[in-house]
């Protein structure tokens, strides 16, 4: 048997192109660790160094790659004059959209006029505190680089954005542009504070699904304006972009194989896309997945190993590297030996 790899070795050897001595594990997750950590859920989203730590050492408790991220929550809302409802119980994943900052034209026009600061708007500040604990213990410093209809849809609601698409897509176009922008700005300050060599861009786009916009809403809202933001990180000299290509999207994929996830790039999918299918469109990325969380929550270990057996058998095959993954986040409520399970399926199954 080859000597045992440190996970950060494994994380640090798949951005190189080059394999690791068994196939990673990311656990994707978030309020899980926190209360893994006997915290509550809402840690994960005001807290900055106790979400950090506690995902750290759930990572640790695992076995799994070392990469910790901060979500300021409904990102998009709060940094525009929104508000949202931060989670009250530990079963609530993730905070939620009370007022959006954008429901007319004149809110449009007044954003346009004066946008926010980036520096101070929201939870970006939040994500700078997180950003640095990151850097102080050399791993990936991530920050916020979409899905720009995500952001959007936490700045005017989703069924507003949706509305806006069929009866006033040119008012959409700006508000696309104001998070753009807004994306664009962040990502450059975070280059002049850290350099861009330890950044890594991630973005997890759940509006973007096509259970709720068509291919072609994709093309027209999301595309150009997703691939103006990879494209500067990496003139920038970003070299990695997470994407986490969320719900069902396989009417996408061809749209999200136009732009550069960076070299590799790593490319998270969930159990509506098959790992063969997105070995196909991005042969030259990390593939991140895909266990269903609703089975890690449901199932017992023994189904679940199975499960994410058959996904190790499928993702070895790909060329640009494998990951296995929960399919999207990691649930909050997940039963610990559920999560072990996982960390038993890449145990047992060695890379020679």
């Amino acid at each position: 048997m080859k000597p045992r790899m440190a996970d950060k070795e494994r994380l640090d050897g798949l951005l190189r192109r080059q394999p690791p001595d068994r196939v990673p594990l990311f656990l994707a997750s978030l309020g899980f660790s926190l209360r893994n950590m006997g915290h509550p859920v809402v840690r994960a989203y005001d807290d900055p160094e106790t979400s950090f730590l506690a995902q750290v050492r759930t990572n640790e408790m695992y076995g799994a790659i070392p990469v910790a991220r901060f979500v300021g929550g409904a990102f998009g809302a709060r940094e525009f004059g929104g508000e949202v409802r931060m989670p009250r119980e530990d079963i609530e994943m993730a905070p939620s959209l009370l007022h959006p900052p954008v429901t007319s034209e004149a809110d449009v026009e007044r954003l346009e006029q004066n946008p926010p600061d980036v520096r101070v708007a929201g939870s970006v500040p939040l994500y700078m505190v997180f950003s640095r604990m990151q850097a102080r213990h050399d791993l990936p410093v991530t920050f916020f680089a979409g899905g720009v209809l995500t952001m959007v849809g936490n700045m005017c609601g989703v069924e507003r954005m949706c509305r806006w698409m069929l009866k006033t897509p040119s008012l959409l176009h700006r508000v696309c542009r104001l998070a753009t922008d807004f994306i664009l700005t962040k990502m450059r300050h975070w280059v002049e504070t850290f350099g861009a060599r330890r950044l890594l861009g991630w973005n997890t786009a759940a509006t973007e699904s096509n259970q709720i916009i068509s291919p072609n809403q994709f093309q027209t809202f999301a595309l150009p304006y997703q691939r103006e933001i990879y494209r500067l990180g990496q003139t920038l000299g970003i070299p990695h972009f997470y994407t986490h290509i969320c719900g069902e999207q396989n009417a996408n994929l061809a749209y999200w194989a136009q732009m550069s996830h960076g070299d590799p790039g790593l490319i998270s999918f969930g159990p509506e896309i098959r790992i063969e299918t997105a070995s196909r469109t991005f042969p030259n990325d990390v593939l991140l997945g895909n266990v269903s969380p609703t089975s890690i929550q449901l199932s017992t270990p023994g189904e679940i190993r199975r499960t994410a057996a058959a996904c190790i058998k499928s993702g070895r095959r790909h060329p640009g590297g494998f990951v296995l993954a929960p399919g999207c986040e990691l649930p909050v409520t997940a039963p610990p030996e559920n999560v072990r399970a996982l960390e038993q399926a890449v145990e047992e199954a060695w890379v020679f």
